[in-house]
């Protein structure tokens, strides 16, 4: 196990680890989570060595190894994808030479009984388990395996990392890392650059990882996924439970709980003892008493309440101008990048009100479409047409990079605010944690999460009625996510989210668009009945792929069908693909309607559940009866 003891460093005159413990065992799998700032990355930077505390300790047993994935690196260039990703198995290659020679030396040694000879065999055989372990067999097998699963395509393994961005070479180097299968794998927000389908790849990856985990991660859903230990960072302290982190956050306030009623309780007893000592002190009889009473008052361990974070930002968006029907619509658009096809064909209808989320792989047209909605950039042929009194409100994935680093947060501000708001930014940068002094910081000091806050505030200074968000939450914290998502919750105008954060997405929106194959795919409900429909489609898919390969190995035995039986068959696919059609037209109704909350007031709306339910078992029924008629047929 690895061992940091009294880690202390200071940074100015603040103290950002205060003589915190921390174990990891072998096989532990821990979240590290906290505030930004809290010094989640600088203890894994120090269990690292990539930095030495001012005082402490950090012990690895002999032999360990340590993977650490940090949120800065530079891969080197003109390699393939392929290429860097076998890079991981530098030491296999020499373990593979190292065994050959081995094996010559066996096969010309007749020594059989020497200590050399026995040593010889120890080496032989503890180099061939390594060998094995570290997916000598198999290297490129393995690495193209993480590298698909981490949203490559085949057709990308014999390009030149150069030509990815900053987002997929870090897959690249996730995927080195998780192939050289460290005893001990340290991630800083791995799934920051990650789409959803990569990082549900990676929960079970890493669920099934044989060595420790140690993740920072934003990510509530992919903490719960992975990890069964939660340690939390706060004001220099470390607090350890053992726990997932949805189950950490209760355990977190009955602790506080626990502590502050003992804490009330050991106030009350000393309030008391303090009083009859006084009483007593004042009697000569009983001043002997009154003493020693005292010294054991002082020899009482006085409980101390750990002082809790909670500072929060205050976010509120306006009221939404009235706007007409349709909120934005798109007809026909195609987007090429020179001779890379992007989108093709899209047609698409926002209505007043709409709440959508764009999902799919990365590189597969959600941020091109979100600026070509908002104007930001041009469409290559079709039209985009905004709607009546369209007022935009437009927070870019990279929006922290449009800050303006020279100036200090209130220019910054003043500069972006409407003539009647400017009396109003001092407020509204204190409702997100800028307050005092901080107005006059530069731009340039603040930290990931402080830029990503002071984007969100300038974006509260003009009122809309569309609002577009690419990946807002990057660079949040949990807290803070959170408070975002409940403001999104209550806004009530157009929105458009682009994001892979599933838990931020539950319940948010009432349609998914999925960007797959330059087309989009619509599903009526909110992320977690895209991922459930997704699914069952790829569930469906195995299926009829597995019916297929046992019937062309049947197909040699069977008979041809005769004229009749050929005519009934092709009947029943036909009346299977008009029920199926009519049902899910039904059911596309139902889905609209019960998106609404007047749909759940009425009194009968359970017998309207059980009908829609019974509308979708009618819809599998007809799809086995086609399945069933088809595989016939054909």
């Amino acid at each position: 196990m690895i061992s940091a003891n009294n880690i202390y460093i200071k940074y100015g005159d603040r103290v950002l680890l205060d003589k915190i413990n921390l174990i990891i065992g072998e096989k532990d799998k821990v979240g590290l989570v906290g505030r930004n700032g809290s010094g989640k990355s600088t203890i894994m930077k120090v269990i690292a060595g990539d930095i030495n505390p001012d005082s402490g300790e950090v012990n690895i047993p002999g032999g360990k190894t340590i993977g650490y994935l940090h949120q800065d690196m530079d891969l080197p260039k003109g390699k393939t994808v392929m290429e860097e990703a076998l890079t991981a198995f530098d030491e296999v290659k020499e373990l593979e030479q190292k065994l050959v020679k081995l094996n010559e030396e066996v096969a010309n040694r007749t020594d059989y009984e020497s200590d050399s000879y026995s040593k010889l065999l120890i080496d032989l055989s503890e180099s061939g388990e390594r060998f094995h372990l570290l997916g000598g067999e198999s290297m490129e097998a393995d690495a193209e395996k993480v590298l698909k699963g981490l949203g490559f395509k085949s057709s990308d393994m014999s390009r030149l990392t150069d030509e990815f961005s900053g987002g997929w070479q870090m897959r690249i180097e996730l995927t080195k890392m998780l192939l050289k299968h460290p005893d001990y794998l340290l991630l800083d927000e791995p799934t920051n650059h990650l789409d959803i389908e990569s990082i549900i790849w990676l929960e079970k990856f890493l669920k099934n990882y044989t060595g420790a985990v140690v993740t920072i991660s934003h990510d509530k859903q992919f903490l719960d996924n992975v990890t069964s230990r939660t340690v939390e960072l706060e004001w220099g302290k470390l607090f350890d439970y053992k726990a997932s982190y949805s189950d950490f956050v209760n355990l977190r306030i009955e602790r506080r709980e626990i502590q502050a009623a003992a804490y009330k309780n050991q106030q009350k007893v000393i309030a008391e003892k303090e009083r009859t000592i006084t009483r007593f002190m004042a009697k000569a009889t009983k001043t002997k008493m009154a003493q020693s009473m005292k010294k054991q008052l002082d020899k009482i361990d006085r409980i101390e309440i750990d002082s809790a974070d909670n500072r929060a930002m205050v976010l509120k968006f306006p009221p939404a101008p009235r706007s007409g029907l349709v909120a934005v619509e798109a007809k026909g658009v195609h987007k090429n990048y020179g001779k890379l096809e992007i989108l093709k064909d899209i047609n698409l209808k926002l209505d007043r009100g709409d709440r959508i989320a764009f999902v799919g792989q990365n590189g597969q047209g959600k941020t091109t479409l979100a600026r070509m909605l908002v104007n930001d950039l041009a469409a290559s042929s079709g039209d985009i047409i905004l709607g009546h009194n369209i007022e935009i409100g437009y927070y870019a994935q990279n929006q922290t990079e449009a800050l303006d680093s020279k100036m200090t947060l209130l220019e910054t501000m003043e500069n972006a605010a409407p003539a009647e708001m400017r009396t109003k930014v001092r407020s509204i940068l204190g409702a997100f944690m800028f307050s005092g002094e901080d107005a006059e910081k530069k731009v340039s000091v603040l930290s990931g999460g402080e830029k990503a806050r002071m984007a969100m505030a300038c974006l509260l200074l003009r009122p809309f009625n569309l609002l577009v968000l690419d990946e807002p939450t990057n660079h949040l914290d949990i807290n803070s996510k959170e408070i975002l998502k409940n403001a999104l919750q209550d806004y009530d105008g157009t929105m458009i989210v682009v994001s892979h954060d599933r838990d931020f997405l539950a319940g948010l929106t009432n349609k998914t668009l999925e960007f797959r194959d330059k087309q989009l795919h619509t599903y009526l409900g909110d992320i977690n009945f895209y991922l459930k429909k997704r699914a069952m489609d790829n569930m469906r898919e195995v299926e009829m792929a597995t019916k297929a390969k046992a019937l062309e190995a049947q197909k040699a035995d069977k008979p041809e069908l005769d004229y009749e039986t050929k005519k009934r068959l092709q009947r029943a696919v036909q009346n299977a693909e008009r029920k199926i059609e009519r049902l899910e037209e039904q059911i596309a109704e139902w889905d609209i309607k019960m998106a609404t909350t007047e749909f759940y007031e009425q009194p009968d709306s359970q017998k309207q559940i059980e009908q829609y339910q019974q509308l979708k078992n009618d819809l599998d029924k007809a799809m086995e009866d086609w399945e069933t008629a088809q595989s016939e047929l054909e």
